[in-house]
């Protein structure tokens, strides 16, 4: 006759591997919820702040590559300040950026960063055709 051998007692999975399975999660989410927060653009909002608006023309249209025109003409990113300037009474006053065509995000900020490097505080993003 055949002896079977004794059934082995059945054993409980573990669980710790699964715990830091779940820690090294919950640290990656943390992580990646925070990079996000960092990327926020200042910008006034154009509802009621551009309806009553009467001063000279200071649009700005961003165009792709890079392409800059300030109230129709074309204008280079570094001489764009300067070009502003006698547009401008004061540093606060509102300054008009809209994309045109293929722009991207990534050029529209650079030029929002260069206004905003050379003390400009208050632009309004439109949108573009």
């Amino acid at each position: 006759m055949f002896a079977f051998a004794q059934p082995r007692r059945a054993r409980k999975p573990s669980l710790t591997p699964m715990i830091d399975v779940v820690f090294l999660l919950l640290v990656f989410f943390m992580l990646a919820a925070r990079f996000g927060g960092d990327m926020a653009l200042p910008l006034a909002a154009a509802g009621g702040d551009a309806a009553g608006y009467d001063g000279p023309p200071r649009l700005v249209s961003v165009k792709a590559e890079g392409a800059l025109t300030l109230n129709g003409r074309a204008v280079a990113l570094e001489d764009l300040a300067a070009r502003l300037a006698p547009l401008m009474d004061a540093p606060d006053d509102m300054v008009v950026l809209r994309p045109k065509g293929a722009a991207t995000v990534q050029e529209l900020v650079r030029v929002a960063d260069t206004l905003r490097a050379a003390g400009l505080s208050r632009l309004i993003v439109v949108e573009g055709q």
